[in-house]
């Protein structure tokens, strides 16, 4: 990675245009990178530069939800490591997200320069919606996409990061889309990581009234923020026999909608 020049142009008085770092999330990578591909043009247009570097790797929080605080500190440590030399770091997942800006500081807490370390890097950690809302005041994007779309608030973006009026407010500006309110829509769908491994029943009956609100909405297209969430409810709306395009809200502001759905054939 070519080295970033974080000087200021003193003749306009004004930093230089910040520098981004994507946090590509595993499931973007491995199953959705059409999602990554949105994120990109969308901090781009939103008057940055972005990089995404090749050597970071999964965030840790499988590991660290399982209790293993050993292999999840080597995970943060070569994440903190790799991204540290950016203005911002950007994850279009409110869970991962979370992960790296709220349990990166209490993994490190009490450990002197590691403390430090973490403590910065989670300052400059956003989720992509709430980055493109909050850090670079975007009000609305130049997207047309034509449909009824309804919101679910996925748990950790919510919760833990305030996410919920700023991808509303910009769905809002995307030009022939007209969104609806989700019933419960800030109610867990059910995927929560291992949760849905370790208790299925549970993780089942609650994707089942998920899918029940979905249909009864009478939006052509499920949104979220998290992969992990929307591959769930797609999986359960197509077991339910539920006809609802599932797609991560950056696609959608991105305008970047040719792709087909998720779980849809290429």
């Amino acid at each position: 990675m070519a080295d970033i020049d974080h000087t200021t142009d003193r003749n306009a008085e004004r930093p230089t245009t910040p520098e981004v770092a994507l946090f590509v999330t595993c499931l973007v990578d491995l199953f959705r990178p059409s999602v990554g591909f949105a994120a990109i043009k969308l901090i781009e247009d939103s008057g940055c530069r972005v990089s995404v570097p090749t050597a970071q790797t999964c965030c840790g929080q499988p590991a660290y939800n399982s209790g293993d605080r050993a292999d999840t500190r080597a995970i943060a440590e070569q994440v903190i490591a790799t991204f540290e030399g950016f203005d911002y770091v950007v994850a279009p997942s409110g869970s991962c997200s979370a992960m790296l800006k709220k349990h990166y500081p209490e993994l490190f807490a009490g450990d002197g320069e590691w403390e430090a370390r973490a403590a910065a890097f989670s300052d400059k950690v956003y989720e992509l919606v709430s980055f493109l809302a909050d850090v670079r005041g975007v009000t609305a994007v130049e997207a047309k996409v034509a449909g009824t779309a309804t919101y679910h608030d996925s748990c950790s973006g919510l919760r833990e990061l305030g996410v919920k009026a700023q991808p509303r407010k910009l769905l809002g500006s995307v030009e022939g889309l007209q969104l609806t309110e989700l019933k419960e829509a800030e109610v867990c769908c059910g995927f929560g990581g291992t949760f849905c491994v370790k208790y299925p029943d549970i993780s089942n009956a609650i994707v089942t009234k998920k899918a029940r609100h979905v249909a009864a909405s009478g939006a052509d297209m499920l949104l979220a923020g998290d992969l992990g969430c929307l591959m769930n409810m797609d999986g359960k709306l197509k077991r339910e026999g539920i006809a609802v395009e599932v797609r991560h809200v950056a696609e959608v502001l991105a305008g970047m909608t040719d792709m087909p759905p998720i779980g849809g054939k290429l």
